[in-house]
């Protein structure tokens, strides 16, 4: 089903493709037809440790939907349908609409963190320091 939806042979994913792949992985994995090897990939293709735990939140909320969905609908095709090919119960959040901060807001500590970036390829970034330690 994920295969014939979406198809396998992407080289590089936008974060939204990327998460919107993980959450139809996770409603696969859930219908018997898990796909490690591709979840591994998807998860590759996070630039840094708070875009790979949206992709793993993607794949956790698929499975989740999947098994309540299941549990009403006894036919795998329909669930799929409705979590991943329709336009259904499907949660999505703009970044942009996330408050954060104040009384209503998430807290400031959940915002990105850039100690959590992947160093980059290069021998000398890989060792840089801190901003905080540079003069």
């Amino acid at each position: 089903m994920y295969e014939r939806t979406y198809g396998t042979d992407w080289e590089t994913l936008e974060k939204a493709a990327a998460t919107e792949r993980a959450f139809a992985l996770g409603v696969a994995a859930v219908l018997g037809k898990p796909d490690p090897d591709e979840y591994e990939r998807i998860l590759e293709t996070a630039a840094n440790s708070y875009d790979r735990s949206i992709v793993e939140l993607a794949f956790q909320e698929g499975k989740r939907k999947a098994s309540g969905r299941r549990a009403e609908v006894d036919q795998d095709e329909t669930v799929w349908e409705s979590l991943v090919e329709d336009d259904g119960p499907k949660t999505t959040v703009d970044e942009d609409d996330i408050p954060t901060g104040g009384r209503d807001g998430l807290p400031s500590a959940l915002d990105d963190l850039d100690l959590l970036d992947r160093p980059l390829d290069d021998e000398f970034e890989r060792e840089r320091l801190p901003e905080f330690l540079r003069k």
